[in-house]
């Protein structure tokens, strides 16, 4: 049994690559009903249903009545979810950016965050038409199932969490807590280059004092790694 604090919640996740299946397999260890929905079809996600216990569902329907819903697909895949896609999700509903931009490696170039200067999760929340809190966009998978401890162990990693809306990022937050993690608030979604690819945060195993310095000292020059 897991303590827990507050409900359990109904949580929609989009995407059930590596972050999108271990959050899977923790959140629904942790007691909250959990759809998960990828491109290619529920019939794809049997056996992480049977594993978890989540619900495998189309992508338009993976929001529904959500009051968390976490976006976790290739950058460059955005833009191809379905409009509306929000439509259905409770009110208040926090998503969860997870993404990166790979320019090279994946992703193509995209004009908005190269000539827009656009943050990433600034560009990825207008594709989708709602606000969003980035996070988890620099942890590694694994860590997601094996470094999570509980609150006030001296091993316990902290997260960046950056967003808007103060609502939503606070669920966020004690959401991933839950999950046996600190959190570090990183600012609005204009500040959310501090933790994209190429920052000293970004893959950093550290506690909050780590986190917090090492957003203190990323540079708004995109790496050459990262532009397109």
């Amino acid at each position: 049994m897991h303590p827990r604090k507050g409900e359990d919640m109904k949580i929609g996740i989009i995407g059930a690559g590596n972050i999108g299946g271990n959050l899977t397999r923790r959140l629904t260890a942790l007691g909250h009903d959990v759809s998960v929905a990828n491109s290619r079809g529920p019939h794809t996600l049997t056996a992480l249903a049977e594993e978890t216990g989540a619900t495998p569902v189309p992508v338009e329907e993976a929001a529904r009545g959500a009051e968390v819903v976490v976006v976790t697909v290739p950058l460059k895949a955005v833009p191809d979810l379905p409009s509306g896609l929000l439509d259905g999700a409770a009110e208040g509903v926090a998503v969860i950016d997870t993404g990166n931009y790979y320019p090279r490696q994946r992703d193509g170039r995209i004009a908005g965050i190269e000539d827009e200067g656009l943050t990433e999760s600034r560009w990825t929340e207008r594709q989708l038409g709602h606000p969003v809190v980035k996070a988890f966009n620099g942890t590694y998978a694994q860590d997601i199932l094996d470094r999570h401890r509980p609150e006030g162990d001296p091993g316990r990693i902290a997260l960046p969490v950056a967003g808007d809306d103060e609502a939503a990022k606070r669920k966020v937050r004690e959401l991933i807590g839950e999950l046996g993690f600190d959190t570090v608030d990183a600012g609005g979604l204009d500040d959310s280059w501090r933790q994209q690819p190429g920052t000293p945060v970004y893959g950093l195993r550290g506690g909050v004092q780590d986190v917090t310095k090492a957003l203190s000292e990323a540079s708004p020059e995109r790496t050459a790694d990262f532009r397109g």
